[in-house]
């Protein structure tokens, strides 16, 4: 079973405050969207949000967000009034699809706006406002895949459901070594036989498993 980014009790709240993030900057205070997205990407705030800190999932509006990542990315002060909206537009749907997201697959926010611009979440609004959200799923863990092909072993390891550090205990391999494995830094072909066989008997797989093609 895969680990998710935080506990499922959580999410809701994150998809709302993201959406309503987004939703406040862009109708509210006229930023663009590709600029909120990189600025928000680069603030503390998408961090702690991955992180699954309560404070900021539970505990801050999506207005209180982007107040934030404003002071913090550009050193300015809001002080734009929300506008009441009678019905959830666009820019919510983009910020409440991709927090689900971000939980269900533990990517971080940068990864997936560097997989989608805000542009073809734009287009995708159209055709999946109205789905259930494990069709943004299906076709975001594509275009993923797509832009960030993994390793065996990274994806071995994320399907068992156990962290780097957890392998690396478990196996006796170092956690830089998979770390770098997995960031193809280090070429997992030329490690030593006993390394690769640690490492499938702590992921219950063969040892060409782990070898790439």
């Amino acid at each position: 079973m895969m680990t998710r980014a935080y506990q499922e009790i959580y999410v809701s709240k994150a998809q709302s405050a993201l959406g309503d993030a987004f939703d406040y900057a862009v109708n509210d205070c006229s930023i663009p969207g590709n600029d909120f997205v990189k600025l928000f990407t680069a603030s503390s705030m998408s961090k702690r949000m991955e992180n699954g800190e309560p404070a900021c999932l539970a505990g801050k509006s999506g207005i209180e967000i982007v107040i934030e990542v404003i002071a913090e990315t550009k050193g300015e002060e809001l002080r734009v009034k929300p506008q009441e909206h009678f019905r959830r537009s666009r820019e919510y749907w983009i910020g409440w699809a991709v927090a689900y997201y971000q939980w269900y697959s533990g990517r971080g926010y940068g990864d997936i706006f560097r997989g989608f611009s805000f542009a073809d979440l734009q287009k995708m609004y159209g055709i999946l406002h109205e789905t259930d959200i494990t069709k943004f799923v299906d076709i975001a863990e594509s275009r993923m895949k797509e832009c960030f092909p993994e390793t065996n072993i990274k994806r071995i390891r994320m399907a068992y459901g156990c962290t780097q550090k957890e392998l690396a205990e478990r196996s006796g391999v170092s956690l830089r070594s998979i770390q770098m494995y997995e960031q193809r830094n280090k070429n997992i072909n030329k490690a030593s036989a006993d390394s690769v066989y640690c490492l499938a008997k702590a992921l219950g797989c063969k040892m060409e498993d782990l070898i790439e093609k």
